[in-house]
């Protein structure tokens, strides 16, 4: 017999529009959860449904721009799922929906339940700091985001990755407030001690342009606004 099932979609991303999370969920009478950064985080949301008696949670990743792989959420859920006692049945669809129109019940037509077995949160890939040059810290508080430093983020990753410059080159960070707020969308490289403002997509490829030759300053370091 087939247990009710209680739908969750799941933000990939850290830039999945609020509106557009909540209008898809609305449609298909489900709940929404976030793999990282925004809340309710994942394991929240699968405590919450665990704890009222919920017997089968179905999880659907939502990526309406860039995001981890889809594996990720196979692997976060298994984690909750081993350490859970007496858990629910939980089933990972393996598809990602990543527009409103996509077909809900092809994508969980490829769902598959959660054993057990799959792979840990960790990993020996993930033991050691990535050899960067430089640490590029998008700031994603209120201020900037609200002046589009998600564009800003999108576009400095698609920058980096056509100039084939990975984890071992330069470092993205997207983190919380960092000051000074005026000066929105506001970016910093480290360790030159660097911060630039005003930080749109157009300014954000024009940076990508200078790390690959740039190498940390020495002696003094002073904290400036610069623009680009």
């Amino acid at each position: 017999m087939t247990l009710p099932m209680t739908l969750v979609l799941v933000a990939m991303g850290v830039a999945e529009p609020p509106d557009r999370l909540a209008a898809l969920a609305e449609r298909h009478g489900a709940s929404v959860a976030h793999l990282q950064l925004a809340d309710p985080a994942l394991h929240r949301e699968l405590d919450r449904l665990a704890d009222a008696g919920v017997p089968r949670i179905v999880l659907v990743g939502v990526a309406f721009g860039i995001a981890p792989g889809n594996s990720w959420l196979r692997r976060v859920a298994a984690h909750w799922w081993r350490e859970r006692p007496e858990p629910p049945e939980v089933v990972v669809a393996t598809g990602l929906l990543d527009h409103e129109d996509d077909d809900l019940e092809a994508v969980l037509a490829r769902a598959r339940p959660i054993t057990g077995t799959e792979a840990p949160l960790e990993s020996a890939a993930w033991e050691e700091v990535p050899a960067h040059r430089h640490q590029v810290l998008v700031c994603r508080g209120p201020r900037c985001t609200a002046r589009g430093a998600d564009d800003t983020a999108r576009a400095l990753t698609l920058a980096l990755m056509a100039a084939g410059l990975g984890d071992d080159g330069v470092l993205v960070t997207q983190t919380g407030c960092q000051f000074p707020c005026n000066h929105a969308p506001v970016v910093s490289v480290q360790p030159d001690d660097t911060w630039y403002g005003g930080v749109g997509p157009d300014e954000a490829e024009r940076l990508v342009e200078t790390l690959g030759a740039r190498r940390p300053p020495a002696g003094e370091r002073r904290r400036v606004i610069r623009r680009l």
